[in-house]
């Protein structure tokens, strides 16, 4: 055996190996996470609102405000970020400004959370006076997912072949009426993978929400939870566990979570599937 068919026999092997423990230990911890939390998930905990007077803990409050959370960030980022990368990809002309707000939003995907969470909290609760609430949390949020939806938008506006946007100019149709029509569809698998990839980050995110949302669990309807402090999942999960010693609901909330993120992803699986066939 020569030795470049020796190292390369070594080389996949090494990474046959690396897959392997990479893939047993996370089976193993979202299996250890899921069996713990489902033995402590009840109907009580997961439909009631927690009281110290009666002693109970409940979590709705908390599921509904992560909900309240996606949907509001998710609306006001999608739209940003779709729209500034259609703008660098199909309009801007100016290669400076384009590298200087690829460079922005790549040194902005790189700041640790915390410091959003600082900055969210002079910036929205206070400079503009919007107080500890949902909306500061999710404009927070907005910042921190901003960059990921530009990058994964514009990767997936990039494949779509010039032939495609050719030949609908060639049809007579317009500059915006091309994108909207021909470029935007056959790049929806980008803008699904940016949406999926920003309702994992908001989801997980804790650090930033404790100075911008804060950690009251109430239950509000959509409108009054906008402007007032709310409790999300993960905060939850860091407060019943570091501040109150309850592992038993941290584990429940965790397995709640993993169980959100992995359906998440087999609906954008899925609909990744259904739009490659459809604009094959």
């Amino acid at each position: 055996m020569s030795s470049r068919k020796l190292y390369t026999n070594l080389m996949n092997t090494l990474s046959f190996l690396s897959i392997l423990i990479v893939g047993l230990f996370s089976l193993f911890l979202v299996g250890y996470v899921i069996f713990k939390g489902f033995s402590n998930i009840t109907i009580k905990l997961i439909s009631t609102s927690p009281s110290y007077l009666e002693e109970r803990i409940g979590i709705l409050p908390d599921i509904v405000n992560t909900i309240y959370l996606v949907l509001t960030t998710l609306i006001i980022v999608l739209p940003l970020g779709v729209g500034a990368a259609i703008y660098l990809n199909e309009y801007a002309t100016n290669k400076k400004i384009t590298k200087l707000i690829g460079f922005a939003s790549e040194t902005l995907s790189g700041i640790p959370s915390i410091i959003y969470g600082l900055a969210g909290m002079l910036i929205f609760c206070q400079f503009l006076k919007l107080r500890t609430s949902l909306i500061s949390g999710s404009l927070t949020l907005v910042m921190m997912t901003l960059p990921t939806v530009i990058r994964t938008t514009e990767e997936s506006l990039k494949t779509v072949p010039n032939s495609y946007r050719e030949g609908a100019f060639a049809l007579g149709a317009g500059k915006w009426r091309t994108i909207r029509t021909v470029v935007l569809p056959a790049s929806i698998q980008g803008i699904l993978t940016g949406c999926i990839l920003s309702v994992g980050r908001i989801l997980g995110e804790s650090a930033a929400l404790l100075f911008t949302m804060g950690f009251a669990h109430t239950l509000n309807g959509y409108l009054t939870a906008l402007s007032s402090s709310g409790s999300t999942l993960t905060v939850a999960l860091y407060v019943y566990a570091k501040e109150q010693g309850e592992f038993g609901v941290a584990f429940a909330i965790a397995a709640i979570l993993m169980v959100l993120t992995i359906v998440l992803n087999l609906i954008t699986f899925f609909l990744e599937r259904y739009f490659a066939r459809r604009y094959r």
